[in-house]
């Protein structure tokens, strides 16, 4: 059977269908496996409690509820109208953003979000002498969201700026680093230059590392993409303020050329698939457009059980006082956990700033981590190399780009203290030996 090139491009392997695949692969398994791979958010009871609450209340009133309504009806393409309603009112009481419900859009996840954003404003565009012009995402810092790399129809037009790799302290002690900003490679670039970028792309806090960009490195993203009339995506999926696992006391933008997208999959809600979009109102008129095309219309019952949670600030709370506590603790036991395994080798962690990932360097590992992948793998623990964060960078002649894991730290204390050793085990005796 021959596939078209659009049905070539989805349906070749690639970095997350593999992700995706040995995920499933280990909830199926009969023996244990250290699942320290994967975005999976965390199962913590209290959040889980308030999310059953939420749906319990969904189904009173019998056939005339609210679980009915959500299930059994279509919302218009911009999504469903009550949840959008909802979010300007939470926005309004946190952010002083003057947002109308022409702001915001929901999608089935944030993922379908970026396949929408990185096709409007990625690839051909026709140049004012009738001649074509390809036009590239520009990630500013890599390493980068795996998540992206996939999600254009003709072809991968994302261009990466490699990180500047700055030795840092983590709470009193060494053995962390943290990327910056090249901004003169950023400023030098000739695409940005030549009218070959269409947006400008960044993740706050960074799957896969953590990073979180500062404001200052933010506010100067937004003064290059205001100069060369691109809009500026901000993913914060991680970020504030929802699941608010971001840890520096930092600002979060939006202006009118600005996309903010969030989600309701790292507040412990994968399963509903929605997807939050919040800019400028042709943005918003396109992505519903998008939307009436591919889906006629987003799922509606994530939004159905998260409208309660936002219209009384309860899902906040939970994220400031439970979800994002659980994090940085599991962080913090993951930390030393690498620390005792491998404190005696050139293993560094990026500062953990947020997210629900660690990324550890391997510093002059002698394979690459697509290989330690593969060891770990054979001994039931898994975890993410580093070669797949890097859409739109030549990591050739790079070696740093084959010598970082991530690692969940999503995971339960048992989980999470038997992968490390496993891992602590493997790499130990990958240094030992060579």
């Amino acid at each position: 059977m021959k596939f078209s090139k659009y049905g070539q491009q989805f349906t070749k392997p690639s970095s997350l269908s593999q992700i995706m695949d040995d995920l499933g692969d280990a909830l199926r398994s009969e023996t244990p496996v250290y699942l320290l791979g994967g975005g999976n958010p965390a199962r913590i009871d209290k959040v889980n409690e308030a999310y059953l609450k939420a749906y319990n209340s969904l189904g009173a009133g019998g056939i005339g509820s609210s679980a009915i309504e959500s299930i059994t009806n279509y919302s218009n393409p911009q999504g469903d109208a009550k949840f959008i309603d909802t979010l300007v009112d939470f926005f309004h009481r946190h952010y002083d953003w003057q947002l109308t419900r022409d702001n915001i859009a929901l999608t089935n996840g944030s993922q379908n979000a970026f396949f929408y954003l990185f096709n409007l404003f990625g690839g051909q565009f026709a140049a004012d002498d009738g001649e074509t012009v390809t036009k590239s995402i520009l990630l500013p810092l890599a390493p980068e969201y795996v998540g992206y790399s996939d999600v254009q129809i003709d072809g991968k037009h994302f261009i990466a700026i490699k990180p500047e790799i700055e030795e840092v302290t983590h709470e009193g002690e060494s053995g962390f680093y943290k990327y910056r900003v090249d901004f003169d490679a950023l400023r030098d670039l000739p695409a940005l230059k030549n009218g070959e970028i269409g947006a400008i792309c960044c993740s706050r806090p960074t799957n896969p590392t953590g990073n979180v960009l500062t404001d200052e490195e933010i506010a100067t993203l937004v003064d290059i993409a205001k100069q060369y009339d691109v809009p500026l995506i901000i993913d914060n999926a991680y970020g504030e303020p929802f699941p608010n696992v971001i840890y520096p006391n930092v600002k979060l933008h939006w202006d009118n050329n600005t996309i903010l997208c969030f989600s309701l999959s790292k507040i412990g809600l994968p399963g509903v698939r929605t997807g939050i979009v919040v800019a400028h109102p042709e943005v918003i008129k396109a992505i519903s457009s998008m939307n009436a095309v591919v889906n006629l219309a987003p799922t509606r019952f994530g939004a159905a059980v998260a409208t309660p949670l936002f219209e009384d600030d309860t899902l906040k709370q939970l994220c400031d006082d439970t979800i994002k506590p659980f994090y940085a603790k599991n962080a913090k036991r993951a930390v030393d956990l690498i620390k005792a395994e491998l404190g005696d080798y050139p293993v560094f962690i990026h500062k953990p700033e947020g997210a629900i990932f660690l990324w550890v360097w391997f510093k002059d590992l002698p394979i690459t981590t697509t290989e330690l992948y593969d060891r770990l793998k054979a001994k039931n623990t898994l975890i993410v190399p580093s070669e797949y964060f890097y859409p739109g960078l030549d990591i050739e002649g790079f070696p740093h780009a084959y010598e970082c894991v991530r690692m969940s730290i999503a995971a339960d204390e048992q989980t999470l203290t038997a992968g490390i050793k496993v891992i602590g085990e493997v790499v130990r005796e990958l240094y030992d030996h060579r």
